[in-house]
């Protein structure tokens, strides 16, 4: 086991920002069109762990590169973790995170499965606020538009030693404006899928659970062979039997149902057998269902079933999930042996609807009474003496 590194204590970071900030009519031509993921603000955290310190030397600095031996863990052993979440622009200017402690959580969970130190969740989320906090100018007001938040954690041990884990790594936390996925004015498009059966994402007491690189290297090869099958996305099924539906690319799957009497439609989604990623937006799309009246359930569906649902008309939407895309409709679906045509081939009312209500919440259009929005910024808040040094 890992030393907690004084789990127990809110561990501090020293402020270093940036001189060499970005011009304002730099950024905000940035801002205007921002790209996923190729532009990023103008600091970032960072917080080392080592067996004899724990936590320690976290820092806010301006951006910048990262020095490493060719020697260190992750390179050759693929030890490495991280997460996904946004910070929201809302209607009074402020900046809130979604749900940052459901990250936090899922963040240690995937440490542990790779026997990585787990981070203290305030430590976490403080390194998070500060981050929203020093570069708040660089989240955009644009509708549907945020800033994306990357915290994530390296092996860093200058070793090619491989029978036990790193004795040291490097948190870090950068940040980049993000459009939406969709165009806000038409929404989501339909997707067509593709349904892999030669390829496999996570088995049975693997790492299918943790948000780790080494899960999306390995997959980059079945959505190649599924974009040359003219489709938008690959659909995982299970690797023992490779017929129960899992995920999609890297999100949830959720399949809305009609009933077989007079009770309401269900959302089902595949249950968390340690296989599948356990998403944040998941999560919440399941609860918002429940309050909007619907079904809810976490099972398993074959190929054969969801084929002959949708052929019955009892299938009648398909979505994906995930903090990038929020939504992301399935139309169609292609396999080796044929395809078939969820509902109507487009984006269905309940998929739409929760959508809406996800959105109305995370950009403040809607009441938080869930209380899954924490505040990081006030409306009225000035430049700081940090960022005055800029």
């Amino acid at each position: 086991m890992h030393p907690p590194g004084r789990a127990g204590a809110i561990l501090e970071f020293e402020i270093r920002p940036s001189r060499h900030c970005l011009r304002d009519e730099d950024r905000h031509s940035f801002l205007d069109a921002p790209v996923f993921g190729q532009v990023f603000t103008d600091h970032m955290v960072t917080l080392r762990w080592d067996s004899e310190r724990g936590w320690h030397d976290g820092r806010l600095e301006e951006f910048h590169n990262l020095s490493l031996p060719p020697s260190a863990s992750v390179f050759h052993y693929g030890q490495e973790v991280f997460e996904g979440m946004k910070a929201y622009r809302q209607p009074d200017g402020s900046i809130a995170l979604f749900r940052p402690e459901r990250n936090a959580a899922r963040f240690n969970a995937s440490a542990r499965r790779l026997a990585m130190p787990e981070l203290p969740v305030e430590t976490f989320l403080r390194a998070v606020e500060l981050l929203v906090r020093q570069d708040r100018q660089w989240v955009p007001d644009g509708a549907g538009t945020s800033l994306y938040l990357r915290p994530f954690m390296i092996a860093t041990q200058p070793t090619l030693g491989f029978t036990l884990p790193s004795n040291s790594y490097l948190f870090c936390v950068v940040a980049s404006p993000a459009s939406p996925y969709f165009s806000v004015r038409t929404g989501p498009p339909a997707l067509t899928v593709w349904i892999s059966e030669e390829y496999a994402r996570a088995a049975p007491g693997g790492t299918g659970a943790a948000k780790a690189g080494g899960n999306y290297a390995a997959a980059f090869l079945a959505q190649r062979h599924a974009v040359e099958q003219g489709c938008d996305q690959v659909v995982w099924l299970d690797a023992a039997e490779h017929t129960w539906v899992e995920e999609m690319g890297g999100m949830n799957l959720c399949f809305v149902q009609q009933p077989t009497d007079d009770g309401p439609a269900t959302l089902m989604t595949p249950a968390l057998t340690g296989t599948l990623l356990p998403g944040v937006t998941r999560d919440s799309l399941l609860r918002l269902a429940a309050r909007l009246g619907l079904g809810c359930e976490e099972g398993r569906i074959s190929v054969a079933q969801w084929r002959k649902r949708c052929e019955a008309g009892v299938i009648t939407e398909v979505f994906a999930c995930g903090t990038a895309a929020v939504i992301a409709p399935v139309g169609q679906v292609r396999a080796a042996d044929g395809g078939w045509t969820v509902g109507d081939g487009r984006p269905g009312p309940v998929t739409m609807r929760l959508r809406e209500e996800l959105l109305g919440i995370q950009y403040g259009r809607r009441p938080d009474d869930l209380g899954w929005l924490r505040t990081v910024c006030g409306p009225t808040e000035g430049p700081t003496s940090l960022e005055r040094v800029c």
